[in-house]
């Protein structure tokens, strides 16, 4: 195809169809369609852009290692050959390259029914143009920003012009991964890199990109068909777009938080997932991360109706890591952890295991980053490791002195960081950093807004509610008058650290639903991917946004369903606008006159193979009452194939037989109940006898005994 009808193409495009044609769908499928398709070939460019020669652009840290989470992805998990993915980091990502690479390498090679994947990771930005009518425009920002020496003149890639360039291509199967934003960030410094550059006003676009629109605006008739055309999809770090798009340091990298949550999602689905592409999934896993940013799916109307059946080769198995380097000695090999949970990554330590589709396993011995070593345990046969081999998790080693870690902003004088570094040495349990320096879990900072007081801050910068102190306190008695609220912050990081939806082989399936006397509306659908039945859910979920809503007034149930040959033990906790810990207390049913100080209160809670309760079982109401004022609410259902002997005990401790019995009621030792919890999933784990010499340092969790799911929505 020669470059006049390449962009010839594209205008008579735009003339057929028009970009008004694309809508904003909540939920979709689209991406992981397309990626699993067993068709002829599948090409993919991949850009990504940290440093940018306008020294206006702060440097960015994550894009790089967002090309490389893509690149893996493709190839370990969805059989893209390496020759067919073209990387364009940097320098090289010009808007020459980029018009190349659109003519080469996707024009005159993809075909009817080849799958397309586009992805950028840099900066967005909007510019007000005065040679188009003080138009607004969203625009890539690209390495090389500006023509010669004159500022005025820019040369970005216009976001309609490449949803154009996209839909020129001969193939219906084009899906775009559009990892930026365009609108200028404001409010509370955060641990967050921010992918947006202010507004420039009155610019000037570049002519070859004037000249390029003027024609698009001119084609009025259609001289090229192309039926397959249209049906583009475009993946976007957000939903709303005055929403930002933000970048995150975790455990020794950077990377975008969408792309980070997208390709961790897309190692771990199965065929078993439900039809449609959960970006509420992808959304939850963000809100864990302290993140309101939600991604958004753009596409058009054609084929929302396909199922993921229809696309998934048979010989496509979910992991949790790939082989990307095997050792001379052909036991030993480097590791991609990209299905590993990025809260739980930063924590996963030497002697994990891995198991290869044959059941051999594999043990870390070190981890830097996404990237592990790792070497075949003794037991295992003798067969030799091969580059592409996918893993499952099989045990997730954890330390036991894991604390919480709080970034002291920058903004903070010099003397205040020596001041507030002194006051958080003398508690045990949690470790400062400088923020941007290691990855941390809160912010300890002063307010934006006068009058200046202290107070503790999630990583998109809100303020923790009832963490500011008074003015003129000192940091000493701030940070001492904080203390009293990190234990529980820090126990709910620790069931977090339990999540394990995709590697679980207990086979389980939990709702949140709304009920009433009559029915009952699903919220939320969480269940493990790896046993679930083939057979398409009927349930509807109510919310399509990323983070469900649940009515105040609300009564709320949970529907847990074993669907698995052993009996499973329930724990249910929770945290509340980052603040308050809950619990469910799972009371017996005892006359009176049963009652003793010696008389056990609480008794677990257990669902038996094909069984399906609800909780909480009560007869004088349908569920849990959903009380005002709004808030966000974060609940961790935790299954085991043993009792939760030691978690039910530390719960009876702390609650007095007297007490009004709730089934949903405040923590008041958090940090001792979530490390009894950890301590009940490591001691029904087979392997440690293996491994005597670390259990005294460390937790290990075997997927075959436990599954934790998690839930998080917004009571409004």
């Amino acid at each position: 195809m020669k470059r006049r009808t390449f962009f010839k193409r594209i205008g008579s495009i735009l003339a057929a169809l028009g970009v008004a044609e694309t809508e904003w769908l909540a939920l979709g499928d689209r991406y992981y369609q397309a990626l699993a398709q067993p068709t002829p070939r599948k090409l993919a460019l991949l850009i990504g852009i940290n440093q940018y020669q306008n020294q206006k652009s702060p440097s960015l840290s994550g894009c790089l290692t967002d090309v490389e989470l893509q690149r893996e992805l493709l190839i370990h998990r969805f059989g893209f050959q390496a020759a067919d993915i073209l990387t364009l980091t940097e320098e090289q990502a010009d808007k020459k390259s980029i018009e190349t690479a659109f003519v080469e390498h996707l024009g005159k090679q993809a075909k009817s029914g080849d799958v397309v994947v586009f992805h950028f990771s840099g900066y967005g930005t909007r510019i007000k143009s005065a040679e188009l009518a003080d138009t607004v425009l969203n625009a890539l920002v690209l390495a090389k920003e500006y023509y010669i020496e004159d500022e005025k003149i820019v040369n970005y890639l216009w976001e309609e012009n490449l949803l154009l360039l996209l839909r020129s291509l001969s193939t219906d199967r084009v899906t775009a991964v559009l990892d930026t934003s365009y609108y200028t960030p404001t409010g509370q410094s955060t641990g967050w890199g921010i992918r947006a550059r202010p507004e420039l006003v009155a610019t000037q676009l570049a002519a070859a990109e004037l000249d390029f629109l003027e024609q698009l605006k001119n084609q009025t008739t259609l001289k090229t068909q192309n039926p397959e055309s249209s049906n583009v999809a475009v993946l976007s770090a957000t939903s709303d777009p005055k929403h930002l798009a933000r970048e995150l340091l975790f455990s020794g990298f950077s990377a975008g938080l969408f792309t980070y949550a997208l390709t961790q999602y897309l190692w771990e689905t199965t065929p078993a997932q439900t039809i449609q592409f959960s970006l509420s999934r992808i959304g939850s896993s963000m809100n864990q991360l302290s993140s309101k940013q939600q991604p958004g799916l753009l596409s058009s109307k054609k084929n929302k109706t396909l199922t993921i059946g229809n696309f998934f080769p048979d010989n496509l198995m979910a992991a949790e890591a790939a082989v990307i380097k095997v050792e001379e000695d052909g036991k030993t090999a480097d590791l991609w952890l990209g299905g590993i949970p990025p809260q739980v990554l930063e924590y996963y330590s030497a002697n994990s295991r891995l198991s290869l589709p044959t059941g051999e396993q594999l043990i870390l011995r070190s981890r830097s980053g996404l990237i592990a070593k790792a070497s075949i345990a003794q037991f295992a046969a003798t067969n030799s490791l091969k580059v592409g081999q996918l893993l499952q998790e099989t045990v997730r080693v954890l330390p036991r002195n894991i604390k919480l870690t709080v970034a002291l902003n920058t903004e903070l004088e010099r003397i205040e960081r020596v001041d507030a570094t002194s006051a958080f040495a003398a508690i045990d349990h949690v470790s400062p950093v400088i923020l941007g320096e290691r990855a941390a879990d809160y912010v300890f900072g002063k307010l934006l807004q006068p009058p200046s007081r202290y107070g503790l801050f999630s990583l998109n910068g809100e303020v923790i509610v009832n963490t500011t102190g008074e003015v003129g306190e000192a940091v000493k008695l701030a940070v001492l008058r904080l203390a009293t609220k990190f234990p529980t912050l820090l126990a709910a990081k620790l069931w977090r650290l339990t999540e394990n939806e995709g590697s679980s082989r207990l086979a389980v399936k939990a709702t949140l639903e709304i009920v009433n006397s009559l029915s009952s509306r699903v919220v939320i659908k969480r269940e493990t991917s790896r046993t679930v039945s083939l057979e398409k859910s009927s349930s509807t979920l109510a919310s399509t946004t990323p983070i469900p809503i649940v009515p105040i007034g609300s009564q709320i149930q949970y529907r847990v369903q074993n669907q698995g040959d052993r009996p499973l033990y329930l724990m249910l906790l929770g945290l509340k606008n980052n603040r308050t810990a809950i619990a469910f207390y799972p009371w017996q049913t005892l006359e009176e006159s049963d009652i003793s100080e010696t008389q056990p209160m609480l008794e677990p809670v257990v669902i038996a193979p094909g069984q399906t309760v609800t909780v909480p079982q009560t007869n004088a109401a349908p569920g849990l009452m959903v009380s005002g004022p709004a808030y966000e609410c974060e609940y961790q259902l935790i299954f085991s194939t043993a009792p939760f002997s030691k978690t039910l005990a530390v719960l009876e401790a702390a609650k007095s037989p007297t007490a009004d019995r709730q089934f949903m009621s405040t923590l008041v030792n958090p940090l001792e109940v979530a490390k009894a919890l950890l301590q009940d999933l490591h001691n029904t784990s087979t392997i440690k006898a293996e491994m005597n010499g670390t259990t005294s340092e460390s937790y290990m969790l075997d997927v075959n005994n436990w599954a934790s799911l998690n839930f998080s929505f917004q009571v409004a």
